[in-house]
């Protein structure tokens, strides 16, 4: 009944590796404690297995999680191991692998994606509940669990490092045993058949980069980790996509850069000024040094207004408004005029922007000085006080 049932079964195709084609990737099921010496607390490490398809040839280490950072790590110190690169990486359907899993067009992480474009391979995941798909890698994962761990159940690792140790001095044992029944070993077999026909490693290390989506909001700024980075202000609104390494951000839209900023500075905002509308540029640039030179270019009435403006405020920010009003004035008027009208408003102790504006308006500034309203020497001399001409 056996055989017949036995017959009756979906047949395996067995598998053909060519040398330096595919490396397959998985974690092995059980962890290792690693206990804190201070605190005493437990954690458990994941262990990280990568086998050449060829040869068989198995790296293996310790990491505290399986999530993307220790991922992309592990993959720098497997290649580094192998000493070239395989044309294929075929993962498991891990969230820091594969963000969206299927039969026939898997979706791979975006930073994942990046790493094989920097080492010239490829990602090919496992189909989802098919193991034979990664045969090799599950055979790795049962050997390096007999051959590895078990050997190091009775050890007690005070940190990942020495865990990590112990795994790399047991590694070369792995690898160099013979295969059962046959003279050769893992690393015979990588010395003749994959490590020859691997590409070469690149000359720079890969940097790792976080990929995240992102909208700025209407101050043209977008958040990573609660502090704020300047986009175009064209962008407001729309997606975005942001790629993030531990010295920088980056900012995409549609596959092109349009920022960049040092990702740790001064303070919880990073402004460009190239970013800015036209206004809020204009707005930045002005000073209280530059808004008193300005005023001083055209009088000493003028600037006299000015001075009063940024002086009479909690902040020199408050008159900024103000003085920008003359600023216009001087664009509708001639520049003696606008002298003339400071003259006028400083003469009655009205040095305000609307004082002035409607003494241009009404030419009361191309009166005789003379001519001023009288009563305003019968009235006491008060901030309050603003004069007859104010109300014109």
């Amino acid at each position: 009944m056996y055989r017949q049932w036995r017959d009756k079964q979906k047949r395996s195709m067995r598998q053909l590796h060519k040398a330096g084609e595919k490396a397959f990737i998985d974690y092995c099921g059980p962890t290792v404690e690693v206990i804190d010496r201070h605190s005493g607390e437990i954690r458990h490490a994941q262990v990280f297995v990568g086998v050449l398809g060829a040869s068989s040839y198995t790296f293996a280490e310790a990491t505290w999680t399986q999530s993307l950072p220790d991922w992309i790590g592990s993959h720098q110190r497997m290649l580094r191991f192998f000493g070239g690169v395989p044309e294929l990486l075929v993962p498991d359907n891990l969230k820091a692998a594969v963000t969206q899993a299927c039969r026939y067009a898997p979706k791979i992480n975006t930073t994942y994606t990046e790493l094989a474009t920097h080492y010239g391979t490829a990602v090919l995941p496992a189909r989802p509940y098919k193991p034979k798909d990664k045969a090799k890698a599950e055979v790795a994962v049962q050997v390096v669990e007999r051959w590895i761990l078990a050997r190091l159940r009775h050890r007690t690792f005070f940190s990942l490092a020495e865990l990590n140790a112990a795994i790399t001095e047991l590694l070369p044992q792995l690898n160099q045993r013979p295969f059962q029944g046959r003279r050769e070993s893992r690393q015979d077999l990588y010395e003749t058949l994959d490590r020859p026909a691997l590409k070469p490693l690149p000359q720079d290390d890969y940097e790792y980069a976080e990929w995240r989506h992102a909208k700025p909001g209407i101050d043209y700024h977008v958040a990573v980790d609660k502090r704020f980075y300047s986009v175009p202000h064209a962008l407001v609104g729309k997606p975005l996509e942001l790629r993030i390494t531990a010295a920088t951000v980056e900012v995409m839209h549609k596959g092109k850069r349009v920022a960049s900023h040092p990702r740790h500075g001064s303070g919880r905002f990073s402004t460009l000024t190239a970013h800015m509308p036209k206004s809020h540029r204009a707005h930045r640039e002005w000073s209280p040094g530059r808004f008193l030179n300005w005023a001083a270019d055209i009088g000493p009435c003028t600037a006299q207004v000015v001075k009063q403006q940024l002086e009479n405020r909690p902040h020199p920010e408050h008159g900024y408004r103000a003085c920008l009003g003359l600023l216009n004035l001087a664009k509708r008027y001639d520049r003696t005029r606008l002298e003339a009208a400071c003259e006028r408003t400083l003469m009655i102790r009205s040095a305000r922007y609307h004082s002035i504006a409607s003494i241009l308006k009404q030419g009361l500034d191309q009166l005789p000085p003379g001519e001023e309203v009288d009563t305003q020497e019968e009235l006491p001399l008060h901030g309050n006080v603003r004069g007859a001409d104010y109300y014109h």
